[in-house]
């Protein structure tokens, strides 16, 4: 047994040898090689992720933050609607459709306070509170539409039960006299966002409206059968919607 014991001491002494070798004698170890990266090694840190986020939608350069790029794009909605609107036929009716939400209101004091996450309860509280501050090019962009005849209508993904809110924050945000607010029914409640919004398109098209301008932050805003003869669509990285 003692034999044994010296034994297997000695194979165990020997294993850790080169734990044991002294700094200055690096040659005597294997040359040390990094592997591949495993591939979710490859997927940015997730506190890095929420901290470009902020960066983004908090800075006040104009060299491409949050701001400064939905800015554009309702610069753009607005050209578009310009030259249709001196174009459109006798009696033509010309339709706009907004979004809502990171269109024409910002979550974004309830997605920071969230830190980037999603929990139903409390993002409804948050509509309740109907506190939501109006996306200035938005809110530019209907005015100007508004002027130019074109009807203006609200296409959301908030349910039925939300209207009083929704309508009661638009108008304390500045949006006012709008044709029509379009929110779910609760027969649509699991229906996705691209299917409910192709069927309240169509909704609106079968009212006798051309539909010549969709805004939406998100492409199931703007995809789908029928389309808007233009649609934008604005930046939104802070979540996605099939």
């Amino acid at each position: 047994m003692k034999k044994n014991s010296v034994f297997l001491a000695a194979i165990f002494a020997l294993a850790f040898v080169p734990a044991l070798l002294p700094a200055q004698q690096p040659s005597a170890l294997p040359a040390a090689k990094v592997g591949a990266l495993a591939p979710g090694e490859r997927i940015a840190n997730l506190g890095t992720l929420k901290a470009q986020l902020r960066k983004y939608h908090e800075c006040t350069c104009t060299c491409g933050c949050y701001t400064r790029d939905l800015d554009l794009q309702a610069d753009r909605a607005i050209a578009f609607l310009r030259q249709r609107a001196a174009h459109r036929r006798p009696q033509e009716k010309l339709a706009l459709i907004l979004d809502i939400d990171e269109t024409s209101l910002s979550n974004y004091q309830e997605m920071t306070k969230a830190d980037f996450t999603y929990d139903s309860k409390t993002f409804n509280a948050w509509v309740d509170t109907a506190q939501a501050p109006a996306i200035a090019g938005t809110l530019r962009l209907t005015r100007e539409a508004q002027r130019l005849g074109v009807s203006v209508f609200f296409l959301t993904g908030r349910p039925k039960a939300q209207r009083d809110v929704t309508e009661r924050n638009l108008r304390a945000q500045g949006f006012q006299n709008w044709q029509q607010l379009i929110l779910r029914s609760p027969a649509q409640a699991s229906a996705t966002a691209l299917a409910y919004k192709s069927v309240a398109r169509a909704g609106i098209a079968a009212q006798g409206y051309s539909l010549v301008l969709n805004v939406g932050d998100q492409w199931s805003d703007l995809k789908g059968n029928p389309e808007a003869e233009f649609s934008i669509k604005y930046p939104d990285p802070y979540y996605f919607i099939p």
